[in-house]
């Protein structure tokens, strides 16, 4: 799929538009969580030494052992940290340079510390208190525990009287780039979606600009549900260039929904089943990221790059995040879909090594490195 020569072209082209990253603005929103980044004990040697449960698989089979019985699980934090789609994908465009505001779960009245530094990087605002996320991580994936009860104040009303329709409309109506993410957690987004549409959209002028959204597992959301997402989404697109992200769970989720049969685990058979999926919705490109690859298709054309894949990740919560953003600089930046595809595979890469948002210059040498190595 890609080779060095892409990689160099895509880091050149990144490199020559750098200067532009402060000039362009993103309006992201409307979740917010404190992510506990957790480890499972399998065996503890002493005090201080244990041996983790290093696959969901090993996780499984100690739940499936427990049925009618009964277990005990030792959890050990490894980092607290900002959570949260957009948050995590808010931080890494403003590490890109871009000028962020964000919208959002992050404390109320008063910010939550986690947020603190994230603040100093972007202009931020709350409207209500964060989620809570216990994050299993293994190496072959990661579950996610969630409290969600303060996501219910996620409403168009709230939006209105804690951060203002107006100071809304002009935030939306003149960002480069506007990122809704974490759509299944947020149970009136749909709600929010139809409003702007109603309220904001018809009122705008200027040029397209490009609308970002995450849906974020919908699996425990119910087909009409979903359903109506879609439908919305594709109403932005009179509007906006729109990009919808999914990841390989999600993206055959969305498929069962519109009675799509999956197909083989090959990236070809991805392919060609990403390129059915996007027929079947109105939004303009429809991205899918697995573990080890990404495509983008748009007007009927596939994209189709490998990503650095590693099997000792140090973090994967926030992966599917980065790699977001950096597809989205590369739209923003000019790049076309396969470089952008190359951006975000490197961003996301990047982090699971690191487990730090990369500079564009960061995401370049990574791409220059015969490797693969930040």
């Amino acid at each position: 799929m890609n080779t060095l020569e892409d990689r160099a072209r895509s880091a050149q082209t990144l490199l020559a538009q750098a200067a532009r990253a402060p000039q362009l603005s993103a309006f992201v929103g409307l979740d917010g969580f404190v992510d506990e980044i957790l480890h499972v004990v399998d065996k503890r040697q002493n005090a201080e030494v244990y041996h983790r449960l290093r696959t969901i698989v090993q996780l499984a089979a100690r739940f499936a052992a427990a049925a009618g019985k009964s277990t005990n699980l030792e959890l050990v934090g490894q980092i607290t940290k900002l959570g949260g789609n957009g948050p995590i994908m808010a931080n890494a465009l403003a590490a890109f340079g871009l000028k962020v505001t964000y919208l959002g779960l992050l404390g109320y009245p008063n910010l939550h510390p986690v947020f603190a530094d994230f603040a100093k990087r972007a202009e931020v605002h709350s409207i209500a208190e964060p989620g809570a996320t216990d994050a299993l991580e293994f190496d072959d994936g990661k579950i996610m525990l969630g409290k969600h009860a303060s996501l219910k104040q996620v409403t168009w009303e709230n939006i209105k009287s804690r951060f203002g329709r107006d100071r809304f409309a002009e935030k939306f109506g003149r960002a480069d780039l506007v990122g809704f993410v974490n759509w299944t957690m947020l149970p009136y987004m749909s709600d929010v979606w139809e409003a702007i549409l109603k309220e904001i959209c018809p009122a705008m002028t200027g040029p397209r600009r490009t609308l970002f959204f995450d849906l974020a597992d919908p699996q425990k959301r119910t087909r009409r549900d979903i359903l109506r997402a879609l439908k919305l989404i594709g109403r932005f697109e009179e509007f906006f260039d729109v990009i919808l992200g999914l990841n390989e769970k999600e993206a055959h989720e969305i498929g069962a929904v519109l009675g799509l049969k999956p197909g083989g685990a090959a990236p070809e058979a991805l392919a060609e089943f990403g390129a059915q999926l996007a027929a079947h919705l109105k939004a303009g490109t429809l991205v899918i990221h697995p573990v080890s690859c990404a495509l983008a298709i748009a007007r009927g054309k596939v994209d189709l790059v490998e990503g650095p894949f590693t099997a000792k990740p140090l973090i994967t919560t926030g992966a599917g995040d980065h790699f977001n953003s950096g597809f989205c600089l590369g739209k923003l930046l000019g790049l076309d879909n396969r470089l952008s595809l190359l951006a975000g595979v490197t961003a996301s890469g990047y982090y699971v090594r690191t487990a730090r948002s990369p500079s564009i210059a960061q995401i370049a040498a990574m791409m220059q490195d015969p490797a693969g190595n930040p």
